[in-house]
């Protein structure tokens, strides 16, 4: 289980500047450090298992020409890399889902989650997607352990990762921030 917590000025005292990402981009990246690498990866490039067209991943999940085996990336450099990606992440998500602005800091994350590591594609024509914008957030979020497969060697495999990573994405989207759970008190005024 991954736990977040929003310590010092809080969440509900988030002013937004040009250049300061979201809390709820900086929660999506969050759980992506968690669960693309734990660090084990962090900054040396690696060809991820799935390949996904592009055989050379580093930091949390990031693919494309920008990454160049043998380099090092620092911490920095990872931030510099992910930061846009998770930020189109979010532009993607506030675009696909009507009820955007109505979502808690916890839907916010889990969703931009979601499109960072699955493509605004995947979530774009997805049965989620469908019932979140028909008024079903919590079907939606129920939507989000279905997501869990990739191609190894050429088949269909569940991935124990990304059962983990949407164990976690569900339980933000159907219960953080809600009447009745701890994190209530950190996201309401």
């Amino acid at each position: 289980m991954l736990v977040i917590a929003a310590g010092g000025a809080g969440i509900g005292t988030y002013v937004a500047t040009r250049d300061a990402p979201s809390p709820a981009v900086l929660l999506a990246m969050e759980i992506g450090a968690y669960y693309e690498s734990g660090g084990r990866h962090i900054g040396t490039p690696y060809v991820d298992k799935l390949g996904k067209g592009q055989p050379w991943t580093v930091c949390n999940g990031v693919t494309g020409p920008e990454v160049v085996p043998g380099k090092y990336y620092t911490p920095e450099d990872c931030e510099r890399l992910e930061l846009p990606k998770y930020r189109a992440a979010e532009a993607s998500a506030r675009r696909l889902f009507t009820y955007w602005d109505d979502y808690n800091v916890w839907v916010r994350a889990s969703l931009i989650d979601m499109i960072y590591n699955l493509g605004e594609t995947a979530v774009a024509g997805s049965t989620l997607l469908r019932k979140a914008n028909g008024g079903d957030l919590i079907g939606a979020c129920v939507e989000m352990p279905r997501f869990v497969y990739g191609t190894v060697g050429g088949r269909k495999v569940v991935l124990q990762g990304l059962v983990r990573r949407r164990a976690t994405t569900a339980e933000l989207c159907a219960e953080w921030g809600r009447s009745g759970h701890f994190s209530v008190a950190e996201v309401q005024p």
